[in-house]
């Protein structure tokens, strides 16, 4: 079992992890399901995924077991291998969200811990139920984030904010969450919220919605303030007047929503 479902309907790919019994903890099958699962929306005509998980809770992090084989691997074997481009194969369980076109909407409830809160932490966008409990639960193990976490969660939360989460491992609950960034918003139904606006982003222009999602990863990489406005011109270029940003206005105008080929 590849511990994952995929299912694309109306260009909203929604990604499932599938092993709620087990609180959809991450053992290796887990790891190979979420990469193989990008890999697959990668090559749909996706224009959006919706991410969640069956059971209790989206991701209790890694397999208790996971960490017991730990223990008998040399870690620079798999830690420092670049699999994945600049990642290894443990971070790119949340880089790969990031790598995609398309965005990423993860919805969560119950537990969000450790490598479950570094997965939602790919997502573009986090809707989280009034239930779900959010931490950086690694130093409970004695070890620190190391799937992506240190990548993305400067770019959310203050420094004293990630060093509290990251020294203590506690968890927050869902409303502490959103105060702090780790969460876009608390909602009680957070799935049926999500779906409405993968659906909502569905209908935009495909072309214009990537191009945003590649530029705002551009102008958050540290790029100069001239590198950034000569990339909203670029990317702008591309899309003015083309036959997307033409169906756009006709629908617009029209009072329709518009077909995209």
């Amino acid at each position: 079992m590849s511990r994952v479902s995929v299912e694309v309907r109306d260009h909203v790919a929604h990604v499932t992890l599938t092993r709620g019994d087990k609180m959809n903890a991450l053992d290796d099958k887990m790891v190979k399901g979420i990469l193989g699962a990008a890999e697959e929306v990668a090559a749909s005509d996706a224009r959006v995924v919706l991410m969640s998980g069956e059971g209790k809770s989206f991701c209790a992090g890694l397999d208790l077991m996971s960490f017991a084989q730990m223990g008998q691997v040399n870690p620079e074997e798999w830690l420092m291998e670049r699999s994945h481009s600049d990642a290894n194969e443990m971070q790119e369980v949340s880089m790969a969200w990031r790598r995609l076109e398309v965005p990423v909407i993860a919805a969560l409830h119950g537990a969000v811990y450790g490598g479950g809160l570094q997965l939602a932490l790919g997502a573009d966008i986090r809707i989280a139920g009034p239930d779900a409990k959010l931490a950086v639960m690694e130093m409970k193990w004695g070890i620190i984030p190391d799937m992506g976490g240190m990548v993305l969660l400067p770019k959310l939360v203050r420094s004293d904010v990630l060093r509290q989460l990251t020294y203590t491992a506690q968890p927050v609950d869902a409303a502490q969450a959103e105060r702090w960034g780790l969460v876009t918003q608390v909602v009680e139904n957070p799935l049926e919220v999500a779906q409405a606006l993968a659906e909502d982003i569905a209908g935009r222009g495909p072309n214009a919605i990537k191009a945003a999602k590649r530029t705002i990863e551009f102008a958050e990489s540290g790029a100069s303030r001239s590198e950034v406005l000569l990339r909203e011109s670029s990317e702008q270029v591309a899309l003015i007047g083309k036959p997307e940003q033409m169906e756009v206005i006709a629908a617009q105008m029209q009072k329709r929503k518009p077909v995209f080929k």
